[in-house]
């Protein structure tokens, strides 16, 4: 299991919102390039970066920070926030990062992700399913549809898609553990590469994710609990 540390940009500072409402900020740094520089020095393996004010704006809106972020480590970066059409990808991919994160674009721009998966395959692109009960949200969750998280993974793999970051919305920032259920559920049936996201508040929440012994989870995203001090770094990093 990938253990990997968050950083959420918003007006160039590092912050994490409270159920993704913009209007419910804590910042934690004005110089998220320390902070990745951080979780590197700790033995991060990879990053985990969020543009929150390109995934509400539809427009990439930190990049001196991104830019900073890219030149300050060397631990391969995933991003999302904003990423909407080829141009956002293949800028974002010659800047450095190493996988983009689309969700919107898979529901507003199919086509698009469709020609996207076939130019850039493997892990270049990995689709974003944010899921309240059960249902897709997009537009940085702002937008709920009646599309089901499952059925719509599976769409997405048999266009080439090969690793989904899930999150629960309802657990994200919450600090209330990962919905172990809807990820059990959602790895049955997709079967793809997954990377669990939301609700980690404990080393245990980690070893909970391990013990479902499904091989296809095989990342977790830790934000907040980071910043919040619930997980010591040194107990979750190897």
């Amino acid at each position: 299991m990938i253990v990997i540390p968050a950083i959420d940009l918003k007006n160039g500072k590092c912050v994490r919102l409270l159920q993704g409402e913009a209007s419910q900020e804590t910042i934690y740094s004005d110089d998220p390039a320390a902070m990745a520089q951080s979780f590197e020095s700790a033995g991060a393996q990879r990053l985990h970066l969020v543009d929150l004010d390109g995934a509400f704006a539809g427009k990439t809106a930190n990049l001196n920070s991104i830019q900073n972020i890219v030149r300050a480590i060397n631990i391969p970066i995933e991003l999302g926030g904003g990423i909407r059409n080829l141009d956002d990808i293949k800028r974002m991919l010659d800047l450095g990062i190493s996988s983009v994160i689309v969700g919107t674009m898979a529901v507003k721009e199919p086509k698009t992700l469709e020609t996207a998966l076939k130019e850039y395959p493997g892990e270049q692109i990995i689709l974003g399913v944010d899921s309240r009960r059960g249902k897709v949200a997009v537009q940085g969750w702002e937008e709920q549809t009646e599309i089901n998280d499952v059925e719509f993974g599976k769409h997405w793999k048999n266009q080439g898609v090969e690793r989904i970051i899930f999150t629960d919305i309802a657990r994200d920032g919450m600090l209330t553990g990962p919905n172990l259920e809807a990820l059990r559920h959602f790895a049955a049936g997709t079967q793809l590469k997954i990377t669990a996201s939301g609700g980690v508040s404990a080393k245990e929440d980690i070893d909970n994710l391990k013990n479902l012994e499904i091989p296809e989870i095989d990342h977790v995203i830790v934000g907040k609990a980071i910043y919040e001090g619930k997980v010591q770094l040194n107990e979750i990093l190897p």
